[in-house]
């Protein structure tokens, strides 16, 4: 690929941010990925890639996580991604991309605007937010503000949010792989990317643990919201051009 440097730098800094941000770098990479394949590419190559980060977040997240949480959020999660994965086949890739923007830009506003938004700490709000978030990884390719959303109500230190946060996302982008393996989404072309996301997701990550210690979270979830919001509204215009 011609421009697999940038695309690899873009990656890595979609990983450093997600890990710090809390919300997961698919926020980051799918927009960043849509302007170097196709959005049924970009679901195949985000699943790989996800897998490879998760994987480091639990390694170098190791303390411990809320197993309750795990089950609560993590098992409608995944029974949605596959539904949402599934129906991905159906609607038209540019379409997608549209919603995947306009999405984000709503999401990170609405999360800037109410500074303290938050659910209550229910076993019903974790089962709803777990099917959310996975209905929209399937479909859209990034959940992970609205899983973030959910687990932040249950007042986890970082290491713990971010080692629960990366079991279930574990989870979701296995079932998610299969699905979109079987939808044809993952060619043989892109294979060659995986090593070196595996790579970029591992660096991402260890990069990103240590600015957690260094600067204030706060600080840093503010940052990647507003270019969340710039990235989004990047992709949404890109899309409309070629409408």
């Amino acid at each position: 690929m011609q421009f697999l440097p940038l695309f690899i730098i873009l990656a890595l800094i979609a990983e450093i941010l997600g890990t710090v941000g809390g919300f997961g770098s698919s926020m980051f990479f799918v927009p960043i990925a849509g302007y170097f394949f196709d959005f049924h590419s970009v679901l195949g190559i985000t699943a790989l890639f996800h897998l490879s980060s998760n994987v480091s977040k639990i390694a170098l997240f190791r303390k411990g996580f809320d197993k309750k949480l795990v089950l609560t959020i993590g098992i409608p999660a995944i029974l949605f991604v596959i539904a949402g994965a599934f129906l991905s086949r159906f609607v038209n890739g540019s379409l997608l991309q549209i919603i995947l923007s306009i999405f984000l830009i709503v999401l990170s506003l609405l999360l800037m605007v109410y500074k303290n938004l938050q659910l209550k700490p229910t076993t019903t709000n974790s089962i709803a937010g777990g099917a959310l978030s996975g209905l929209t990884t399937g479909l859209l390719g990034t959940g992970g503000a609205i899983r973030g959303l959910t687990l932040a109500a249950f007042n986890l230190d970082k290491e713990r949010f971010i080692a629960t946060s990366a079991i279930i996302d574990l989870g979701i982008d296995l079932s998610r792989s299969i699905v979109y393996f079987s939808n044809g989404y993952m060619h043989k072309h892109d294979y060659y990317l995986i090593p070196i996301l595996l790579v970029v997701g591992i660096t991402g990550t260890f990069i990103g643990k240590k600015l957690l210690t260094r600067f204030s979270e706060i600080q840093f979830k503010y940052a990647v919201l507003i270019l969340v919001v710039v990235t989004g509204t990047m992709t949404l215009i890109n899309s409309l051009k070629h409408i």
